[in-house]
């Protein structure tokens, strides 16, 4: 018994000092900026970049094979850390803003018919795979949250009464992760501040998307003829708004007669005019809803109820501090501040 455990013994010996020999001659060196870039990204393991996790591809990264700024959930700021690891300075022109996801689609069960009634696999490439989907327009959003289902933050997304996806801007990162999981492509990313949104994907004839769905884009033109910066423009049957144009003045939106148009901006600011202004006329020429009065050379005012919000007198007004975009509560503060004086600066002129 005593032979056994020191030939055992022996064997464990020899093994460990060989497995320790092997260690130290076949020791590869890691490269400790893997460790420092994994350190300052957001950990949220979800793929986006293109890699497994954040380890991968922090490895990636050094390996001169992934991107800088490759990490969407940690956006500019992740970015600008990483790069600082590997001593290189980020360009800082362009745009950084965050991307959020959006629905471009509206047709929901209420707005959408059936071509027959689904039972198989709750998720929507499942459904897909079934003639189309169920819904007569073959580019609707299939509404079985496949999407919801993929993403990896909690309360980006979730489905709503009409078995359509809501997202929560403060949540969204912007990975990509449900709009790539979209069979129907009915998720695009969009920067943050854009909130004027086609919700529609349809690339039928105006003729067939109306009959197929009662929110569809009908490929009429109106929303085209009524912006006034060109930011919108008609490809395949469908309404598309270029963001890098759009100022989200939503003028578009009370021109489209299917309520198409999503205006997710959902308190607008209205304009106010001080006592600087030098009654250029300007601002009451360009205002597209006729919301601005004023006579030459007086101080103009702005109708509260007709301004839609549209920024177009602010962009124009050659005067600093004349005119301003507030809130309606702003609003109503300098108008009762001002009102008296007005009254006596315009009945003075």
């Amino acid at each position: 018994m005593l032979i056994e455990l020191l030939t055992m013994g022996g064997l464990g010996v020899i093994s460990s000092v060989g497995l320790g020999f092997a260690a130290k001659k076949f020791h590869v060196e890691r490269d400790p900026r893997i460790e420092k870039i994994d350190d300052v990204l957001p950990h949220a393991q979800c793929g986006a970049c293109g890699y497994p996790g954040c380890k991968p591809f922090a490895t990636a990264v050094v390996a001169g094979e992934a991107p800088l700024t490759g990490c969407t959930v940690g956006g500019a700021a992740t970015s600008k850390l990483v790069a600082g690891v590997m001593g290189i300075e980020l360009d800082s022109g362009g745009s950084e803003e965050r991307l959020v996801a959006k629905i471009i689609c509206k047709g929901g069960c209420e707005e959408t018919s059936k071509k027959f009634t689904y039972d198989g696999v709750y998720d929507c490439t499942a459904a897909t795979l079934v003639a189309g989907g169920d819904k007569s327009c073959s580019f609707a959003c299939i509404g079985l949250g496949t999407c919801v289902a993929v993403c990896p933050f909690p309360g980006s997304i979730s489905m709503d009464n009409n078995m359509l996806p809501e997202i929560n801007d403060d949540y969204c990162t912007g990975c990509g992760i449900c709009a790539i999981a979209c069979p129907k492509d009915v998720i695009e990313m969009w920067p943050v501040s854009k909130k004027v949104i086609v919700a529609c994907a349809s690339q039928d004839k105006g003729s067939a998307t109306k009959k197929n769905c009662t929110v569809g884009c009908v490929a009429c033109d109106q929303c085209v003829k009524a912006c006034p910066y060109e930011a919108i423009t008609m490809e395949n049957n469908l309404a598309k708004i270029h963001y890098d144009k759009c100022i989200n003045c939503g003028l578009c939106i009370p021109s489209c007669p299917t309520d198409t148009i999503s205006d997710f901006l959902l308190v607008r600011p209205k304009a106010v005019i001080y006592e600087t202004c030098t009654g250029c006329l300007m601002c009451k020429k360009v205002c597209p809803v006729n919301a601005i009065e004023g006579e030459s050379k007086q101080i103009h005012i702005v109708d509260k109820d007709r301004c839609i919000g549209c920024y177009i007198c602010a962009d124009i007004c050659p005067v600093d501090g004349a005119l301003e975009m507030v809130t309606v509560e702003r609003f109503d503060q300098v108008m009762a501040e001002l009102a008296p004086r007005l009254k006596l600066v315009n009945s003075s002129k």
